[in-house]
C-alpha cells in the first residue's frame, strides 16, 4: 500500500433533507440510513482502508461531532479528526485537511470525498481512486470523478469534458453546471459529453496548495500560516480562530470552476449521493406493490403502494390507503408527505425551528 496516498473524509454536514431522522445533533453520515448494519461514515472509512494506510485517513467534521466520530471510527487517532468551529462550506474544509497533510508529507497524493455517499461497486471505486491518485502524483492536474449519467436528473451538478486527455482516461474539463432544469438535463444526456459531479476530488498536495494560492489567496494565507502549529497542541486553537476569517465558499466554485488544469475521470461504480428520501427509496428493496419499509418487522400496509416508510423497529405501524408517500418517524417527530413534494422538507424544518425552536431540529 502506497504510504504517499491519503484520504480526507468530509463529515461536517447536517443532512437536513433527511429530517426528522437526521438531526443537527446526529446527522445522516452517522446513521445507518440504509439498514445495512453500518453507518454511512463507517462504510466510507472502510472503503478508504483499501486505498491508503489507516493513519493516512483524516476526517474533517464539525467540533460538535467529534465524539460521534470517535465512537464510530475508534481506530482513528485524535490528530486524524480535524474539527471545524463553524460551517464554512467545503473550501476551508479541503484547505485544512490538505495543508495539514502537505506539512506532514509534501509528496502526498490526496483523495477528498463526502462521508455520506453510497458506492455499490467497491472494487470499481477503489480502482478509479488508485488510478487517479497515481495520475495526480505524475501530472500537474486537479482531478474530479464524474459519474456516467443514467437519467436527466435535476438533483446533480454536471461536468462537461473535452477530447483532450492525460493518458486515455482523464479528460480536460470544459464546464461545470449546477443543478439544471429537466430540459437542460435532457440536452446534457443526449450530448454524451456530460457527467454527474460526484464531489470526489483527487490531487497532489503541492498542486492543491498552489491552486489555493492562485484562486483563493486569502484562504491560502490562513492555512499556510498554520504550518508551524500543525500536529501540535496549538493546532486546534489556531485553526478555530483562523476559521472565523474564512469566507463561505465551496471548493467547486472557489477553485475547480476557475482552474485551467482540471480533469475528470468518467466512472461507473454504483454511486448515489443519497441526497433525498427519493434516492433512499430508489435504492431500497421493495415489495410487490413498490413499498420500501425500513425496518419492516412491525409495519402492516393495506391498499398502499410505492411508499417509503422508515419508522422505529419496536413500533407497530398500520398504514391504509396511502400511495406514493413518505412516512418517517424519529426523535419524537412524525413526517408524512407525498413523495413528489419531498423537496419541501427543508422548508418544513425551517418552519418547525421558527415555531418550536431547536428542540425538534
Amino acid at each position: 500500500m502506497n504510504s504517499n496516498y491519503y484520504a480526507i473524509i468530509m463529515a461536517g454536514g447536517i443532512g437536513s433533507r433527511f429530517w426528522p431522522i437526521s438531526r443537527t445533533s446526529h446527522p445522516k453520515q452517522f446513521i445507518d440510513i440504509l439498514g445495512t448494519g453500518k453507518t454511512l461514515i463507517q462504510n466510507t472509512y472502510e472503503r478508504f482502508l483499501k486505498v491508503c494506510p489507516k493513519e493516512n485517513i483524516y476526517v474533517v467534521t464539525n467540533e460538535n461531532y467529534t465524539q460521534l466520530v470517535k465512537e464510530q471510527l475508534p481506530d482513528m487517532a485524535d490528530n486524524q479528526i480535524l474539527t471545524e468551529p463553524v460551517m464554512r462550506n467545503t473550501a476551508p474544509c479541503v484547505a485544512y485537511g490538505c495543508f495539514k497533510i502537505e506539512s506532514i508529507n509534501p509528496e502526498a497524493s490526496i483523495v477528498v470525498a463526502p462521508s455520506d455517499h453510497l458506492i455499490l461497486d467497491e472494487n470499481a471505486f477503489i480502482a478509479a481512486i488508485e488510478k487517479s491518485l497515481q495520475k495526480a502524483a505524475e501530472h500537474n492536474c486537479l482531478i474530479t470523478l464524474g459519474i456516467k449519467p443514467s437519467r436527466p436528473d435535476t438533483g446533480y451538478g454536471y461536468i462537461q469534458y473535452t477530447d483532450q486527455t492525460i493518458g486515455e482516461d482523464f479528460h480536460k474539463v470544459k464546464t461545470f453546471t449546477e443543478k439544471p432544469n429537466v430540459e437542460l438535463a435532457r440536452t446534457f444526456l443526449q450530448s454524451g459529453d456530460f457527467l454527474w459531479n460526484a464531489g470526489i476530488f483527487v490531487w497532489s498536495a503541492k498542486n492543491i496548495v498552489a491552486a489555493f494560492n492562485s484562486y483563493l489567496p486569502d484562504m491560502h494565507e490562513i492555512f499556510a500560516d498554520a504550518r508551524s502549529v500543525y500536529n501540535s497542541e496549538h493546532e486546534k486553537p489556531h485553526i478555530h480562530k483562523a476559521y472565523q476569517q474564512c469566507i463561505n465558499i465551496s471548493i467547486d466554485y472557489g477553485i475547480m470552476e476557475k482552474a485551467d488544469n482540471v480533469y475528470v475521470l468518467p466512472s461507473e461504480f454504483g454511486w448515489s449521493d443519497l441526497g433525498t428520501w427519493a434516492s433512499i427509496y430508489d435504492l431500497s428493496e421493495k415489495d410487490y406493490v413498490g413499498n420500501a419499509v425500513i425496518p419492516a418487522e412491525k409495519v402492516i400496509m393495506y391498499d398502499s403502494s410505492n411508499c417509503m416508510v422508515n419508522v422505529p423497529g419496536e413500533k407497530l405501524v398500520i398504514l391504509q390507503g396511502l400511495h406514493d408517500y413518505i412516512v418517517v418517524e424519529s426523535n419524537n417527530t412524525l413526517l408524512i408527505c407525498p413523495r413528489d413534494q419531498e423537496q419541501n422538507v427543508k422548508q418544513v424544518v425551517a418552519d418547525v425551528k421558527q415555531k418550536f425552536g431547536t428542540k425538534y431540529i
